[in-house]
């Protein structure tokens, strides 16, 4: 099945468009599209299926303190703040685990009555940081084969919609696993060459023999397994430090496995060889043998590792909900007290935004997964990180990439199997970071979260032909990390450590959209890492500094940055666009961006300065027929609130919680407007804060927040100006989101979804001016249009319509009839498409009732006007609404529009790097020396930069020759070759010249003429 083709969507495009440019036709790019869908391969491969549940345990709750506390401390606590409230029938839970002995910032308690005023008086307590429901977590790894997913009609025998959704975050953190033998490749073509063979040793592929030949195996390194436990007598394993059950089953065996080839791969010594066989094994049970957890066990766990002073923790778990409080909170305690995590960034690939917490948080290192053909894995989730969306934009995740596809690890028992996933290549890095650990055990004060990130990074190999967010800094090289940890400098730098918007592909999709006056500005959210503390700060405002011969001037930067950089990192946002003198010159402009960071003195002042070199193709603004205007703003997902899915087939999978930007779940669409000649524009802000004489079309695609009153008034004037706009909508049916409710954790009610596919009622509302509305039907089926085969997912229909306007009508299948009484009814001509000329200097306007035509992660009569849900909580989480007592809903004052800040710039008249990628170097203290070891294949190891006279602090934080090395070594080569020559001229011209000498005998020959023959001896 197919759905909306994204060439009929070009040809709307430029339909519309064609009214601004008042051309008697349209100019159709012709465009080699594919379906939304694609043409997926039906190749069946074995996998471990991952399933994941979660529910709350009734009447238990984690009560977070605000410090640590003893046990008695902790009951008094509780106790006091409960006595207030007149609640008698209440216990705090028993703890039977090693942390018990210890003091604590949580407890977790059971309360059987007045639930509400008890939640509110804990709340009330000084000592107490906050409230949330003990949560109960099910994963679930079984194989099976992976083939294409096949939607079956519903029946009455065999109904579609009996949910089993219990909570508003059924996607908890699981197991990243897949199967044995999963294969994967990228889809880029590539020539035919020999394949590699899968190693026997997976530390063989990443030569970690030549670091144990130097004496390096990981002894002295603490590193923690939180996953399913290990065998005692396990034969793969020599110095199991602890192990440790913080589950309620009296074990602390592995009965599933997984947690035992994790261990493997990090410390196996036997047969399937890990990377640290010496290093201090400390197992963290955390998963029953029926793969149950809960937060409090985590929690537990956690602050048991601080006690143990852990230095290393792999966490191959995973899942999209990064407002999990306690759990992040607890994280970034970990890594400020110098425990190194390292995390798998989740099997949701191919799909872009789809990373998983906590290895998409800044101070942890997330690690995707490649093939032994160095092709990121398919199954490898995609950036960019989506904490900052709508607003802002994501940050580049993964850190690095690394093996994860057919790896062998220790078996069970005893032996060794084969899986995949980004839960292998996890440990493959957290096995690598140890014996990196162990081999500068004397300089282990130096190695922190951040720094270990930071030669990690630096010493990456870049894939080609593989953007940023797949591969971030590219793939793990023990070595090169080895070289660069021995001799690292505590310093300060930044990912990525250059913007380069003409770099592609790896600068994508920066460098497929150069930037023009009047433009919305280019965001570049850069994370800086701090090696130098777990706190610090910026110094004072980072500078910008436009290099005159490079044409700086025809470019403006506007910076945002966090107040404090804590745990070992920070943000810093660089806002560019072009200035007025080039809204009609075309070029490259290049400058830098300069900034200081302090950490708190120790022996000696603790500063580093960074560059950050920018470079940005620049082109005269374009017509205003070419200009898209992508709406963020009114884009919202989860978390925090439940959005559900737009297509109601994906029940295993209901939140929607990919973002919805044009870089992430619509990157296809964006790639085809681009290829068709259209430049497309984000706006993140309301539809006041943007000149419609600038575009040709607004966008709004999916959108679920509400409207100001003042942007509905602007869209009519705007439209009656010449503004076209496109609005794909999707389901929105009251009855059909109550049949999908869940029960929220926080208020331990069943709560509905805040809005549907789509927030249809705002829509209607912004509709409303031009007399058209859709309707709260729910429709899906196959049909074809303009010869193209398309599929209707979960859709709504056209309610109301100008009757000098186009319908195009399909018959369809009425979902949401299917979902409520379980029949499969056909509807016939449902109005689907819409198309309206508003008036003849007006824009024109289209109305499509589904947007899944649009989104990569879906790969997959009279009619009645919808309201909203009766007690919904959109206000909750909305930008737009807010609550005063009891009464509805009403919306806020609308906001002013940002302003940015426009840096000023301080001149330089210096050319800028030619290649700012190889322009990136880490600070060093000296040269370290590797030995020579036995090795069938070749050693490629890259010097240090030692501090010389001659060179500067360059961008990222790091040192860099004043002059460009590349184009010097011709010169220096052709000079050294004149003086060689003119040294042998001279010498053979001074011997032309020598006047000739009268013949001597030999010095001994004359002596011998003097004293006589000499004896005989």
């Amino acid at each position: 099945m197919r759905l909306f083709h994204l060439r009929t969507f070009v040809y709307l495009i430029l339909s519309v468009q064609s009214l601004v440019i008042r051309t008697s036709s349209a100019n159709h790019a012709t465009v080699s599209t594919r379906n939304c869908i694609g043409s997926a391969e039906n190749a069946t491969n074995e996998l471990w299926k991952v399933e994941f549940s979660s529910d709350v345990v009734e009447n238990e709750y984690i009560v977070a303190f605000n410090d640590y506390y003893s046990s008695k401390a902790r009951n008094s606590f509780v106790a006091s703040a409960l006595k207030s409230s007149e609640v008698v029938s209440w216990n705090i839970l028993p703890r039977n685990n090693p942390a018990s002995d210890y003091p604590s910032d949580f407890e977790v308690i059971q309360i059987l009555e007045k639930t509400q005023a008890s939640l509110e008086a804990l709340l009330q307590h000084p000592f107490v940081k906050r409230v949330t429901p003990q949560r109960r977590v099910i994963r679930t790894l079984k194989s099976s084969e992976d083939s294409p997913v096949e939607y079956k009609p519903c029946n009455k025998s065999e109904p579609c919609w009996q949910q089993k959704w219990q909570s508003s975050r059924p996607l908890r953190r699981s197991s990243l696993a897949l199967g044995g033998a999963f294969w994967h490749s990228t889809g880029r073509y590539t020539s035919r060459r020999l394949l590699k063979a899968i190693p026997r040793q997976i530390t063989n592929a990443l030569q970690a023999d030549i670091l144990w030949e130097m004496g390096y195996t990981g002894a002295g390194i603490k590193v923690a397994v939180f996953d399913t436990g290990l065998n005692e007598n396990h034969p793969h394993f020599k110095k199991i430090k602890e192990r440790t059950n913080w589950t309620n089953e009296k074990t602390l065996d592995d009965g599933l496995g997984h947690g035992t080839f994790v261990a493997g791969v990090i410390a196996s010594h036997k047969e399937c060889l890990g990377f640290s066989p010496d290093a201090d094994l400390f197992i963290f049970r955390v998963f029953t043998n029926n793969q149950v957890s809960y937060t409090s066990w985590f929690l537990d766990a956690f602050n048991y590792a601080i006690l143990k002073k852990i230095n290393v923790l792999n966490l191959s778990i995973g899942g999209p909900d990064f407002m999990d409080h306690p759990f992040v909170d607890k994280v970034w305690e970990l890594t400020a007290n110098k425990v190194i995590m390292v995390s798998a960034i989740g099997n949701d690939g191919p799909l872009y935004g789809t990373l998983n917490n906590p290895a998409d948080q800044m101070d942890v290192i997330g690690v995707g997964g490649i093939n032994f053909e160095d092709n990121i894995a398919r199954f490898s989730s995609r950036g960019m990180t989506t904490w900052e969306l709508p607003g802002g934009y994501g940050r580049v995740k993964p850190d690095i990439v690394t093996y994860g596809s057919a790896v062998r690890g220790s078996g069970i028992k005893s032996g060794c199997r084969t899986l995949s996933g980004t839960s292998v290549a996890s440990p493959v890095v957290a096995g690598a970071v140890s014996l990196l650990a162990s081999a500068v055990l004397q300089r282990l004060h130096v190695v922190n979260p951040a720094s270990m990130k930071q030669a990690l990074m630096a010493s990456a190999r870049r894939l080609p032909a593989v953007n940023m967010f797949e591969q971030g800094h590219g793939k793990l090289d023990l070595v090169r990390a080895y070289q660069i940890l021995s001799s690292y400098k505590p310093q300060a730098s930044l990912s990525p450590s250059y913007v380069d918007l003409t770099e592609c592909p790896y600068m994508w999709p920066y460098c497929t959209q150069p930037i023009y006056h009047g433009g919305m500005p280019t965001v570049v959210n850069v994370t800086i890492l701090n090696g130098m503390g777990v706190t610090g700060r910026i110094v004072e405002k980072p500078a910008w500094q436009p290099y005159t011969p490079q044409n700086g001037n025809y470019i403006e930067v506007a910076l945002s940055y966090s107040p404090t950089l804590w745990p070992w990192s920070g943000y810093l946002a660089v806002s560019i666009t072009a200035s007025k003198a080039a809204a009609s010159w075309e070029g490259v402009a290049q400058g830098q961006v300069t900034l200081t960071v302090e950490s708190p003195p120790e022996e000696e002042p603790r500063r580093s300065l960074l560059k950050l070199s920018i470079k940005v193709k620049v082109i005269p603004t374009p017509a205003r027929s070419r200009r898209i205007l992508w709406d963020q703003y009114h884009n919202l997902r989860y978390p925090p609130g439940y959005f559900p899915r737009d297509n109601l087939r994906m029940k295993n999978d209901p939140l929607d919680w990919n973002g919805d930007h044009i870089h992430t779940n619509f990157k296809d669409m964006y790639q085809h407007l681009r290829t068709a000649g259209f430049y497309i524009e984000v706006l993140g802000a309301p539809l006041t804060c943007f000149d419609a004489k600038q575009y040709g079309t607004l966008l709004l695609v999916d959108a679920e927040e509400e409207y100001f009153p003042e942007e509905i008034t602007k869209l009519k004037r705007d439209i009656d100006n010449g503004l076209s706009v496109m609005i794909f909508s999707d389901w929105y049916n009251v009855q059909v989101m109550r049949k999908v409710k869940f029960y929220d954790e926080n208020t331990r009610q069943w709560w509905m979804p805040d809005t549907g596919g789509a927030n249809v009622p705002a829509l209607n509302d912004l509709l409303s001016p031009f007399s058209m509305a859709f309707s709260n039907q729910v429709y899906e089926g196959d049909f074809t249009l303009g010869g193209h085969e398309m599929y209707y997912a979960s859709g709504g229909s056209i309610a109301k319509f100008p009757a000098e306007g186009v319908l195009v009508r399909q018959t369809l299948k009425d979902q949401g009839h299917e979902v409520l009484k379980g029949e499969t009814v056909t509807a016939e001509d449902v109005p689907i498409l819409g198309l309206h000329q508003v008036a003849d200097t007006s824009g024109r306007m289209v109305l499509y009732g589904d947007s899944n035509c649009l989104d990569s992660s879906h790969l997959q009569k009279d009619v009645e006007l919808p309201e909203r849900m009766e007690g919904n909580h959109l206000y909750r989480y909305s930008k737009i609404l807010e609550t005063h007592g009891l009464g509805t809903p009403q919306a806020r004052p609308l906001p002013a529009c940002p302003h940015l800040a426009w840096a000023k710039g301080e001149p330089l008249n210096i050319s800028a790097p030619t290649n700012l990628y190889k322009h990136q170097k880490l600070l060093s203290i000296a040269e370290p020396v590797m030995p020579v070891v036995g090795r069938r294949e070749p050693q490629v190891i890259p010097h240090a930069i030692q501090e010389k006279p001659g060179w500067e602090v360059g961008p990222g934080g790091i040192i860099t020759q004043q002059q460009d090395n590349t184009h010097t070594l011709p010169v220096i080569a052709f000079l050294g070759m004149a003086v060689v020559l003119i040294f042998f001229a001279l010498q053979v011209h001074k011997t032309k010249t020598k006047p000739r000498r009268r013949y001597r005998p030999p010095r001994l020959k004359r002596i011998q003429q003097l004293v006589g023959r000499m004896p005989n001896v």
